[in-house]
C-alpha cells in the first residue's frame, strides 16, 4: 500500500467514505499489491494515510472482514485472507477427486 499514498476518498461522493476505502484496499488485494498473508497497517497508520478518521478505518476493517478479504488476529494485526473457495463446489471436495 506504500505505492498509493496518493489516493484519498473523495468526502463529496454520494459512497460513504468507509465504503471508499474498503473498495480500494479490496482493489489493491485483488490486484496483488496486498498478497495473502500481508499485514495491513495498523488502523492509526491507516486512518493517516486516507485523511479519515479512524472510526472510518474501523468500520472499512469491519467490513473487509464481513467479506472474507481479511482476518483480524488480536494483538498481531490484520492480515489479507486466502481467497474462499468457489460457493459452486460441494462442500469437502476436491477439485480432481
Amino acid at each position: 500500500m506504500a505505492d498509493d499514498r496518493e489516493w484519498s476518498p473523495d468526502p463529496t461522493s454520494h459512497i460513504y467514505v468507509y465504503l471508499q476505502v474498503v473498495h480500494h484496499i479490496a482493489e489493491q488485494i485483488r490486484m496483488g499489491r496486498l498478497p495473502v498473508g500481508a499485514r495491513l497497517p495498523a488502523e492509526r497508520d491507516l486512518a493517516e494515510q486516507y485523511g479519515v478518521a479512524v472510526n472510518t478505518v474501523r468500520r472499512a476493517v469491519r467490513e473487509l472482514r464481513d467479506q472474507g478479504l481479511v482476518i483480524t488476529v488480536p494483538i498481531k494485526g490484520t492480515f489479507v485472507q486466502a481467497e474462499q473457495p468457489s460457493s459452486d463446489a460441494p462442500e469437502g471436495s476436491e477439485p480432481n477427486s
